[in-house]
Formats: C-alpha cells, structure tokens, sequence
C-alpha cells in the first residue's frame, strides 16, 4: 500500500469497457493505514446506478499495479451477493500499520495491498485473473464490466488516469455514479469516505467495533476464535478489530513470519469453526511461550501467501496479555486414514471456493481448513516427500493410498491428488531436522499446529517430532544393454554449466556411466552455456560438455562424442542468460551420429526422400523453432544415427514448465492449467513432424524423449501420440513405478521415452536415483530404453 515511485508516462491506448448505466467502481482508495492515513485499510467501492439490483455472483474485483512489469499479475478478491439500485457495495482490501479508523463493515473482503498513488481497478465478471497488461489488450476483454486507472496507470479508460489519489485522498465518481469511460473525467481526488450495502460509514455501523464488551483488562471479550474462523475460509470478522480473544498459546514461530498460535480449550460443536488462530506478530518476536492462558486483541486479516493461494486467517498488529503460564495444551486432533476424507477439495467452475461452507467430513482440503491453526497429530507416517534444505518434508497420514514400489504416493490423475499427504515443516529452526528420503519413516507422535503456505498448501509446524527410521532406500543401477540392443537414455542435469562444481559434474557422470550403465545415446535436458547464468551473449556450450564427458570418463564410462545447436541468446526460456539446450550424447565405438551441416537456432529440419533412403535436411536440426508454440521454450532436437547398419531418428524434448499453473490446493477449483495449452501446442509440433518421418517410411525407427513437463495422462502426451504415431513407454510398467520426478510428496512422471511403431522389441526402465532422495544430483529420474533392432525388423 506505499506510495508507488515516479514513472515517467507517455501517451498510450486506452482501455474501455461500455459505459454502465448499472454496476460501475465508485471509488478507489489504496493509502490505508499509510502515514498520514485515517482510514487503516484500502476499499474499492461499487455502486449500481440502474433501477434493478446488480447480481454480482461469480465476480470479482482485480488490482494491477500502475505500471506492470513482466512478473506482474492481476490480484483477485471474489465477490458474493448483489448490489441493490442507488445503493453501494464495499470491498476491503490491504490492511497497514497506521490509521485510526475502521471501514465500515465490508461486504466482500480481500488482502490486496493496492498502491495509494498510481494503480488499476477492474470489476470483472468472472474470478480468473485477468491477463492483460495494456490499455488496449484490456479494452478487448469482454469479462471487464468497469475498470478504473488511477494516479499514472498505464491501464485505464479515456484521455487518462484519475488523479490526485494519495495517502489521504481516494479518486471517486460524481454520486450521479455517471461514466463516460474517461476516468480522468468521471473521477476527482478528495477525503475517503467508503459506504457498505447497509449505507453504513466508518463509525456509523458495526464495522469499526472492537468485537468487544468494554469490559475489564483482564475478562474475555464476547468474540471467540471459532467465531473469527467462521464456517467458510474467510473470516465474517476480517477487517474488523476483536477484543481480548481468548486462547492457549500452543506453538511459537520465531523466525520468518513471526508469531504464534492460540486455541481455545473450550470448543463450540461446529466441525466446520477452528478452534485456533495465528497470531501475527509482524517484525516483533513474540515474548509468549507454549502453555501460556492469553488475551489478544488485535484486527482480523486474510493473508494470502500467493495470489492464487487460500488464505491464512490471522490476528494483526496484537496487543496481548498473559493470565497465566504452564497450562495444559488443548488435546490434539489426529490425522489418519479414518479422519481424513478421500475426496481432495471442492468445486467452483474454477471460480473461487472461499465462500463455500466447509464440508470436513466430505473433503480433505475442508478438513484441513476445518482445522487451520489447531494442534494436529499422526503416528508412525511414511515419507512420501524427502526433506529439503528448509527443514522440510512430506508424509502421508494415510499408509495404503496409492502406494509406488519403493514408499512414494503414486499421482496418476487429476482427480486425485492423494489426500493423506500433508507436509511438515520445522517450527524450532535451533534444532537439526532429519535427514530423510522417500519410504523412511517418522515413527512415533509427530504434532504442532496445522499452518497453510503456498509452497504445498496445508503442513504441520512441528513442536514433536517423531523418531525418522531409515529405511535404506538405495539408487538403482539398471543393467548393461547386449551387444544387439541399442541402448538410448533421457536426463534433465538441472542447469549444468562450466562454472559449476567439480561434485556436481562427477555425480551426474555417475548417473550416467554407473547407474544408466554407460547408454549408447544420451538425450541431456538443461546444458547451460559456458558461462552458465552470466548474461553477455555466450551461447556454446563447449566447455560444459567437455567437463561433463571427462568426468563421465573418468567414472568408467565412454568417451562420448556430442551434438547440439546453441539457442539465440536469451529465446530458449530457463534462468536468464544461461541459454539451456537438449545435447545428444553418443558413444562413437557403438553408434554412429549422420551429420546433416546447416541446423542452426532458427532454421527447421525436414524430412526428405533420398537413392538412400529417408533422412534429414539438418541432423541435428530443430523442428520448426520459429513457430509460436517454442516462443520462450526449447525447441525440440533432432538427430540421424545409425547402429550396426540400422538407421534411428532421436527426438530430444524439453517442453515449457508448469510455472504460472494454478497450484491444485489453491482457492480457484478447478485449478486453471494455462501452461498446458502451450505445451499441447508444441506436442503437435513434434506429432506432426513424427507423421512427415512415417510418411516417409512407415518403418522408421523414432525415439522421442525428454523432459516433457507434463503427466502420462495429460493433454499434452495425449496430443502428442494422437493418431497412435508414437507409443508412451511410461504406460508399460506397472502402475507402482510409473514416475520419475517427485513433488509435493506426489510422485508423477514428467520424463518421458516414446517409440515409433517400427520399435517393437524393447526393455525400458526409469533409473530412481535423485528425485526420491534427500540428497540429489538432479530433481529429475533418468530413463532408458534398450532397443533390439534386429528383432524389431523381423516383426
């Protein structure tokens, strides 16, 4: 909510919806509880200026900053209810540290903290967060019922932004609520002064109440923490301030995003109201201590982690007061298969589910809400989810739930993100936490309160940890290929560069020469130029390969040979500057590479006919790196080998990442899985040209494989096989084994190896040696597949 910096501002298209004559913003205030502030809170307020009442169902109301840059996203906060002819709606939004006075009682309730001098608001009917960053993209979404740009906002309608908006001074429209789409005609600077639906303003309603009874220092107030929870994931009291709430501090949190806890030891008998609530105590360490009887008084707030995350209901800016220390701590409810729902979480057409009421004994995700800030246990939990580096782990609560081969939880649909996976998270960061890999164990009791953060959505901030038993996961070596069997391999090494380590060179050689046994081709993922993340124009990666195939050498394998086309600097997506690409390893004293001169970044190769057969224009070569569908991603990389007299087309894949995705425990349900349309796209791309190679000859021996960002059930792999040109080798292992990647204690597959009809005689195996494990080479499992030709050309 801090005054936004100068920006220079030139003229720009404007954005603009169709004058309303109902529905339209009121006014915008983004300086509460800045310096100077009355007002402790932002609001963004509504007003229907038409003769019936304005449903505003499945709506939202989105904040951009003044000028977006490219990591900048719209911010949503869901709408309920309708807004009655001539009357006014109120949106509270970011609370700060200043200001006097409360908002009247909000209507709907957001934690956006909007800038108070320069920024975009956009009432918009639907909750999916809009994508538009220019004036002109967002006059051309049809969702965008009114949108109002203030102070030097590139994104606003008419002739300019409304001006004037400070600290102290909102931007409103005349009472007339009359647009003309210009919003520095239809808004004008001066003193905030928000309105609800119940006409109340600051001081005129309930809104600004302490939730109190005045009552003595040391008395409860009449407001307890299963009434700030509710029977929804919003708070009814968010924004407002409460009065000596009750609870015993049950966990204190020390360090990152200071506070503690509280429960109440006497429940109400409503599964769907938390009992406890977490006390934030902002830059301040709390002075509190577990088993301490306490008093807080503070105001209510949303914290959401992300912008697309569920929210943590929360007590801020607390003034607390100990009655007593060394009380018992509230029992604490166990998390197990029987308590725990099989169903995940609930839906909204993809809108927001915050307004739905709980339902703990339908989903697990209400469950968990169900119980945000209480203490929770579970005893004798496998490890799903090896720990990290921030004192962090995955277990399940549910020991027979879909179960791989070697202790992980299986994720094999969208449906069905397992349910008895929650994450545990070290509260006492004094104390080591265990190293553990997936199938150990956490014997005994482990409890602490249930916290959500948006890295894995629901965790357990531990005060007891149970006992870890190794279980001695080992790595796996797979076997030799035979003499007759070409042996082809994928491995993502995770932005290898020349400047990286020698133990990081020497373990992934390893991987390659000892536990993959030394492939015939090796497919690399993430080969980082020379100079790895140093942005200065370096795009070979000379030096990276040389290192890592010295080191594969000196692990006992062969001296492999390589091929690859440097990306245009900085158009290939990955970390800045370090330009990663797919390399083709090979080994030259088994396979042969047919070198095609000419591929370079932006030239395609082809399929021709030749006197000699079917070949490539360019090996290596890229398939169609111009076409939109690799904007910002790698392009697929494609070579011409040739093992004992036979001719095989190796595809080499890194398809766009997941990021931007909708996490599956976030508050949008379904979660909107944007990244997926591009890597369907891309799939088509590598299908198509799959077609072009059996066309040419309907025998061709293809392998396409790499690192494809996506599940064996997604629309991405099912793009890419239509039409049966290619066969999805992941789907030939027993369901238990199917993964190479683990996340958020969901083993799933990412990796993939696929095959052209022609390869009929195979053995293929995922080789687990990094993705289970605490300590990783790389994030991702490699995979190989031993090829029989001869066999395949007798069928």
């Amino acid at each position: 909510m801090g005054a936004a910096g100068a920006f220079a501002f030139t003229a720009l298209p404007t954005a603009s919806a169709t004058p309303s004559a109902s529905a339209v913003i009121a006014e915008v205030y983004g300086g509460g509880g800045n310096s100077g502030a009355t007002l402790t809170r932002d609001f963004v307020e509504l007003g229907n200026a038409g003769s019936t009442a304005y449903d505003l169902s499945g709506y939202s109301v989105q904040y951009l900053p003044g000028t977006p840059s490219s990591g900048s996203t719209w911010q949503v906060t869901a709408l309920t209810g309708a807004i009655a002819p001539g009357a006014r709606y109120l949106v509270g939004e970011g609370t700060g540290s200043g200001g006097t006075a409360a908002l009247p009682t909000t209507d709907a309730t957001g934690s956006i903290a909007m800038s108070a001098t320069s920024g975009t608001i956009a009432l918009v009917s639907g909750t999916t967060a809009l994508t538009c960053k220019t004036a002109a993209d967002c006059a051309a979404d049809p969702s965008i019922v009114d949108l109002t740009g203030y102070g030097t906002a590139v994104v606003r309608e008419g002739s300019g932004p409304a001006t004037g908006a400070s600290n102290t001074a909102a931007v409103a429209r005349a009472d007339s609520l009359a647009d003309t789409d210009d919003n520095a005609a239809d808004f004008t600077a001066g003193t905030p002064s928000p309105v609800n639906s119940a006409g109340q303003t600051p001081g005129s309603g309930d809104g600004g109440g302490d939730g109190g009874d005045g009552g003595s220092p040391t008395d409860p107030g009449t407001v307890r923490v299963h009434d700030i929870q509710g029977t929804t994931r919003l708070s009814p009291y968010s924004g407002q301030t409460v009065t000596r709430v009750p609870g015993i501090v049950t966990g204190v949190r020390s360090s990152g995003s200071l506070g503690y806890w509280i429960q109440d030891p006497t429940p109400d008998t409503d599964p769907r109201t938390s009992e406890a609530v977490f006390v934030y105590t902002g830059s301040t360490k709390p002075t509190v201590a577990a088993g301490d009887s306490v008093l807080v008084t503070g105001k209510v707030s949303e914290y959401y982690p992300s912008s697309t995350s569920q929210s943590n209901t929360e007590i801020t800016g607390p003034t607390t007061t100990v009655l007593s220390s060394g009380n018992a701590l509230p029992d604490a409810v166990t998390l197990d298969a029987t308590s725990v729902p099989d169903a995940y979480i609930p839906t909204a057409s993809g809108g927001s589910i915050e307004s739905l009421a709980l339902q703990p004994t339908v989903y697990a995700q209400d469950f968990y809400e169900s119980l945000e800030g209480m203490r929770v246990t579970f005893a004798d939990a496998r490890v799903v989810g090896a720990s990290d580096a921030y004192g962090e782990l995955w277990v399940t609560v549910k020991p027979n739930e879909n179960a791989t081969a070697r202790g992980g939880t299986l994720y094999s649909s969208y449906d069905q993100p397992n349910t008895g996976r929650i994450e545990v998270m070290s509260l006492d960061t004094t104390s080591t936490f265990p190293t553990a890999n997936v199938g150990d164990e956490l014997s005994g009791v482990t409890t602490g309160p249930l916290d959500y953060s948006t890295y894995g959505g629901y965790n357990v901030q531990v005060t007891q940890l149970g006992t870890l038993v190794d279980n001695g996961l080992k790595q796996e070596v797979t076997r030799r290929q035979k003499k007759d069997e070409l042996a082809v391999a994928t491995y993502n090494v995770e932005n290898l560069d020349a400047l990286d380590t020698q133990e990081k060179f020497d373990r992934l050689a390893e991987g390659v020469a000892v536990n993959l046994n030394s492939p015939d081709i090796v497919a690399l993922e993430e080969i980082q130029d020379d100079n790895g993340a140093t942005n200065d124009g370096t795009v070979t990666a000379e030096g990276t390969l040389k290192r890592f195939t010295d080191a594969v050498r000196a692990a006992g394998g062969p001296a492999y040979k390589w091929r690859y086309i440097s990306p245009t600097n900085n158009q290939d997506g990955g970390e800045p500057g370090g330009n990663i690409r797919q390399v083709f390893l090979f080994n030259p004293k088994r396979v042969s590479f047919t070198d095609h001169p000419g591929g370079d970044a932006t030239t395609a190769t082809s399929v021709v006919k030749t006197r000699k057969g079917v070949e490539l224009t360019y090996s290596p070569g890229r398939i169609d790196p111009t076409n939109a569908a690799w904007e910002d991603s790698r392009k697929p990389l494609v070579g011409e080998f040739t093992f004992q007299g036979e001719q095989v087309f190796v595809i080499a894949n890194h398809f766009i990442s997941k990021g931007g995705d909708q996490p599956i425990h976030g508050r949008y349900q379904p979660p909107a899985r944007s990244s997926e349309t591009q890597r369907a796209a891309q799939a088509a791309e590598v299908n198509t040209f799959v077609k072009s190679l059996l066309a040419a000859d309907k025998n061709a021996k293809a392998v396409v494989l790499g690192d494809l960002n996506d599940y064996e059930f997604s629309q991405t792999v099912t793009t890419l096989t239509a039409d049966k040109v290619l066969k999805p080798l992941i789907t030939t292992l027993p369901a238990a084994e199917r993964y190479t990647y683990v996340y958020d204690g969901n083993s799933q597959t990412l990796d993939h190896i696929l095959t052209s009809p022609a390869v009929t005689s195979f053995n293929y195996d995922v080789v687990h040696i990094n993705a289970e494990f605490a300590d990783q080479a790389s994030d991702h499992d490699p995979q190989i597949v031993r090829i029989d030709l001869a066999k395949c050309r007798r069928h």
